[in-house]
């Protein structure tokens, strides 16, 4: 059994280690399509599971690239159909205007011509978001774009007309939620008081915790987390700030504490008082690359 358990844990590492390279463009689409940097790594980590137990299944390994791509879109698509109601409107975002150049075909958009398309970026139907997405974000051509999405080039030429056409005629500016983030500052000065006995008593006896593509613990185990955060802490120079990441709460570390760039993510999940769940981006850097960190006040 151990011996099954340690050949399996290589092979996944393996496999990892082979997607690490597309990994971030993946995200970038999911992230797209879902309207949330977060809700993309889900659509992402989903992808690679169904990628990884299918391929024990081929006989010759498919091109990846191609082939992971038409796997997260399908996933997406499943995704949006479940939980289309979950969408909000995001705020600008300069990485998304560099996106969105192209799908306004115009000269340089200001401030609301920017919120415009991307409330209605977020509004569009999942067919023309995906063609979008895909050929104006990614880059893909006709051709690629339509194979991934499994229709013809007429239908994605279609798409894309329709999908370009409604962004760039704009939208009403969209209306920003002030979010609740006391109990964020209360742990962001927990942290950089390296106070983790503190941060501790805010686990409750149920806690989950999902350190996102590294491991998941419940319970009492996961109160350990903070024990190699004591050990990180003062090595890396870490500092938390409360705020939010595509108009939700999150906590963003910056590394090393002076820095005005978020290094990674954590969301936290509440009931009552105390933390329902934890998830750490730590080791899926990329995600504060795509997404724009505004700090509460």
């Amino acid at each position: 059994m151990t011996d099954l358990l340690s050949n399996l844990a290589e092979s996944r590492q393996r496999f990892m280690e082979l997607v690490a390279e597309v990994r971030p463009e993946l995200h970038r689409y999911c992230a797209r399509m879902t309207g949330s940097v977060f809700d993309g790594e889900d659509v992402v980590q989903d992808t690679l599971a169904k990628a990884y137990y299918a391929l024990a299944e081929m006989e010759s390994p498919p091109l990846l690239r191609p082939w992971l791509f038409r796997i997260a879109h399908n996933t997406a698509m499943d995704f949006l159909r479940r939980y289309e109601h979950r969408y909000v409107d995001t705020a600008a975002d300069i990485e998304v205007v560099a996106d969105m150049a192209k799908a306004l075909e115009a000269h340089g958009p200001d401030g609301e011509r920017v919120e415009a398309a991307l409330a209605v970026f977020t509004a569009l139907p999942p067919v023309q978001r995906s063609a979008l997405a895909l050929k104006d974000v990614l880059g893909l051509s006709l051709d690629e774009t339509a194979a991934t999405m499994g229709l013809s080039v007429a239908a994605v030429k279609g798409a894309l007309v329709r999908a370009r056409a409604k962004v760039a005629s704009g939208a009403p500016r969209a209306t920003e939620a002030v979010a609740d983030v006391a109990r964020l500052r209360r742990y962001a000065d927990l942290f950089n008081a390296r106070n983790w006995d503190g941060l501790r008593a805010l686990f409750g006896e149920e806690t989950r915790l999902d350190v996102v593509s590294r491991y998941q613990r419940r319970g009492q185990s996961a109160a350990q987390y903070f024990t190699r955060y004591a050990e990180l802490a003062p090595l890396e120079d870490l500092r938390a700030e409360a705020g939010w990441v595509d108009g939700v709460p999150a906590l963003a570390v910056f590394r090393p504490a002076s820095s005005d760039q978020p290094a990674y993510f954590i969301r936290l999940d509440w009931r009552d008082q105390h933390i329902a769940e934890v998830r750490d981006f730590r080791y899926v850097p990329y995600i504060a690359g795509e997404a724009r960190f505004t700090g509460g006040t």
